[in-house]
């Protein structure tokens, strides 16, 4: 599985490099469109998830059918290709709730491991009491809250670095 920016997904040579059975796309309708529909190879599925990257989109819609798909790929050996606009929110939260239910990691694990292989990852803030209340559904416990901060409402694994950040 990979996580990768839009334009990985929107450049035909490396697709053809990364060889994915199936390409998740979570973005808006149209930039799928205009930018995605010139770079089609026959030989991939693509699964649009039409939500834009809002705290208030219902992204969680969607885990179980994202995970469930990327299961089917990977127990076939084959590779899925999970991108969005920069591959730092969506996308990663998708990765999260699939690392989550057929991984069976906790949200924190999930997200340390997924932090290490891609350090830009950030979803945001709605994404994330979405993933928390995933983790609460799957394993009946949370490793993950929201706390305060100077910057609003963050999960409590960024508390470190938003420490001493004064509010503009």
């Amino acid at each position: 599985m990979c996580c990768y920016s839009f334009q990985a997904a929107s450049s035909r040579r490396r697709l053809h490099q990364l060889q994915p059975r199936t390409v998740f796309i979570p973005c808006q309708e149209e930039l799928v469109d205009s930018d995605i529909s010139n770079t089609n190879i026959p030989t991939v599925g693509y699964m649009h998830v039409p939500v834009s990257d809002d705290p208030e989109s219902r992204l969680c819609d969607y885990f179980d059918t994202v995970a469930d798909k990327i299961q089917h790929v990977s127990d076939e050996d084959g590779r899925v290709l999970l991108h969005c606009n920069a591959g730092v929110s969506r996308s990663a939260t998708l990765c999260l709730a699939y690392l989550m239910k057929h991984r069976r990691l906790t949200l924190a694990e999930a997200h340390a491991l997924l932090k290490s292989l891609r350090p830009i990852v950030r979803p945001n803030s709605g994404f994330w009491r979405q993933l928390i209340e995933y983790e609460r559904k799957l394993h009946g416990k949370n490793t993950v809250s929201m706390i305060n901060s100077p910057v609003g409402h963050i999960p409590d694994l960024y508390e470190r670095e938003t420490r001493g950040l004064i509010p503009l």
